[in-house]
């Protein structure tokens, strides 16, 4: 199971609370790396949070350290993963309180999403997320058919009877 990672989806449901259960799954994930709360930062061209622990903390710094630490980019990019991100904690039985911040972000009400990712997770609104994975599996499709038409077989002539001359 080790290496695995954030796989499958689940839907899970806001109590009165505000709480939602991480997928059991996902917290074996969390656990191993040793996390006790969940990383969660606004994604940054989705309604969707992207979630994790200690894997998704070190793939932000990994791409922070592209930029020079006193650019501009650097900086937006660290405001948007670092400045604006929650940890949240988890309590005894696996729940989180999302902020209505990223609730609203997300646009959550009585329902979320999880997806897995590999290194990381999103929370989406369930019918967000089955257009948006209606849409990227159209886009896999075509891009396939790209790739198909690129690296089609060579025609191969008709084969000529024996002795036949062109």
């Amino acid at each position: 199971m080790e290496g695995f990672g954030f796989a499958s989806n689940y839907i899970g449901r806001l109590d009165a609370k505000g709480r939602v259960s991480i997928p059991a799954s996902f917290r074996a994930v969390l656990s191993r790396e040793g996390c006790e709360g969940l990383y969660v930062h606004r994604a940054l061209d989705l309604p969707a949070l992207d979630c994790g622990g200690y894997g998704l903390q070190r793939q932000i710094d990994e791409f922070l350290a592209h930029f020079s630490p006193y650019s501009d980019e650097h900086q937006d990019f660290s405001v948007a993963l670092k400045g604006r991100s929650e940890i949240l904690k988890i309590d005894t039985e696996g729940r989180v309180i999302l902020s209505e911040d990223t609730k609203a972000h997300a646009g959550i009400g009585a329902e979320v999403a999880f997806v897995g990712l590999g290194p990381k997770f999103q929370i989406w609104e369930p019918g967000r997320f089955r257009m948006h994975s209606a849409e990227a599996i159209s886009r896999l499709r075509n891009y396939r058919k790209q790739l198909s038409a690129r690296h089609a077989a060579p025609e191969v002539p008709e084969p000529r009877p024996h002795g036949a001359r062109e």
